[in-house]
């Protein structure tokens, strides 16, 4: 290998070292991850459908998210039909950016235009986590879904204590509006992988606050041998 050679050699290797680095420490940035951070911060482009997605066998309707997130809601719809004999149903999974635009425009059109009162409940299109095939809207058979009495039932209670199980976290809380910005939603649940979500569901914090102590860690890694934490 002459000079030229082992210089263009030398430079390929430190490109694609520094690409990874990058890589682990933004991981909201990485649309194809399970930690992309989607909401008026981070938009998800207009043309963006996973390459996934699959219908999850379970009851309800607008079933469809990707893969390893239909899997993992068919295991703990599963999970909690034997441990409390409750039947949880699917309510809204992935919607592309015209169908989250549909709802926003009749969200502005109910609140008199006001977008400070829609964007309270309806994420604007490309600031949904919908649209990347990541999020379920779960409801109880025969009860109410879709507002706050969701959170009362026994289905609900046994989804937010037992969602991480299965690599999803309580997204919207009561006490985190002022981070993430919109309401609670006891309804809305969000895949990030089964190892993360327990993570997170230690942390009890934001997915927005605790992203940010995860790429700290990760950077730590980096700086000290290299290597950060894989997804």
């Amino acid at each position: 290998m002459n000079l030229l050679q082992e210089i263009l050699s030398l430079a390929a290797a430190g490109t694609m070292m520094l690409t990874s680095a990058l890589d682990t420490l933004t991981p909201q940035h990485d649309v194809k991850g399970f930690l992309f951070l989607a909401n008026r911060a981070y938009g998800v482009a207009q043309v963006y459908e996973p390459d996934d997605l699959r219908e999850a066998q379970v009851q309800g309707s607008v079933r469809r998210m990707r893969e390893e997130a239909s899997l993992a809601l068919e295991e703990m719809f599963a999970a909690c039909r034997e441990e409390t004999g409750v039947t949880l149903i699917s309510i809204s999974g992935y919607r592309s950016w015209q169908t989250q635009n549909n709802i926003w425009q009749r969200k502005l059109k109910n609140v008199k235009g006001s977008v400070e009162k829609a964007q309270e409940f309806v994420a604007p299109p490309g600031a949904s986590e919908h649209q990347l095939g990541l999020a379920m809207d779960i409801g109880q058979k025969h009860k109410p879904h879709l507002n706050q009495k969701f959170g009362d039932t026994e289905g609900g209670k046994w989804a937010r204590e037992n969602c991480w199980r299965f690599g999803f976290i309580l997204r919207y809380q009561a006490e985190w509006e002022e981070i993430t910005g919109y309401k609670e939603e006891p309804w809305h649940f969000r895949y990030v992988g089964k190892a993360l979500a327990e993570k997170t569901h230690k942390a009890n914090v934001p997915f927005e606050t605790w992203l940010i102590q995860y790429r700290y860690e990760n950077l730590m890694s980096i700086a000290r041998d290299g290597q950060g934490e894989q997804q």
